[in-house]
């Protein structure tokens, strides 16, 4: 009788079983798929060229840049430095009395022209923001050996000698450049 009451029961579970309705399947997870992780992306310096590539790649600084070519100061700009240079713009160099240029860039006229260009250097890297108020009265000795007034205006305009800066900080591996709109010529 022991048999057929664990029989009966056994089959009471499996009959209620059956009757159970189907408990829905559990969802199935997809594998965690582990997403790339970008690389921080870290911006190298930009690369300056030197004075002389910076010039040279800009079309308003081609006299200037022949004038340093035909000086023999190409090397000597792309140096170490560091070295401020106030540029004159071809519109500088336009504004001169006929035929300067030509005959400053002749052989014959190399000091001259040698002289002229590096009184538009002044060695060391000077900052817009360095440059003394006119009423200081400080002189800035250039690589010419000789003085320019470097100075901002009481109404806020940076000046070398009479030439105004219309662009300054223009920052190269050895050192900056000033644009100016005049050619600053030394004194005899």
């Amino acid at each position: 009788m022991k048999f057929s009451l664990f029989a009966a029961a056994a089959a009471s579970a499996f009959a209620l079983a059956a009757c159970t309705p189907a408990s829905e399947p559990a969802p199935v997870q997809p594998a965690a798929v582990e997403e790339p992780v970008a690389e921080p992306v870290v911006e190298e310096p930009a690369v300056l060229g030197t004075i002389v590539d910076i010039a040279a790649g800009n079309p308003d600084f081609s006299t200037l840049v022949a004038a340093v070519q035909a000086a023999g100061l190409a090397e000597t700009l792309s140096g170490e430095g560091p070295f401020t240079v106030f540029a004159p713009t071809n519109a500088a160099f336009a504004a001169l009395p006929a035929g300067t240029v030509e005959t400053l860039l002749l052989p014959e006229n190399k000091d001259k022209l040698t002289k002229i260009l590096t009184y538009h250097v002044v060695a060391g890297k000077v900052m817009a923001a360095d440059l003394p108020a006119a009423d200081a009265g400080i002189a800035t000795p250039t690589v010419a050996g000789l003085d320019l007034s470097v100075r901002i205006e009481a109404d806020g305009a940076a000046k070398a000698n009479e030439a105004t800066i219309t662009a300054a900080d223009i920052e190269a591996s050895n050192g900056v450049i000033h644009v100016i709109d005049t050619v600053l010529l030394p004194k005899e």
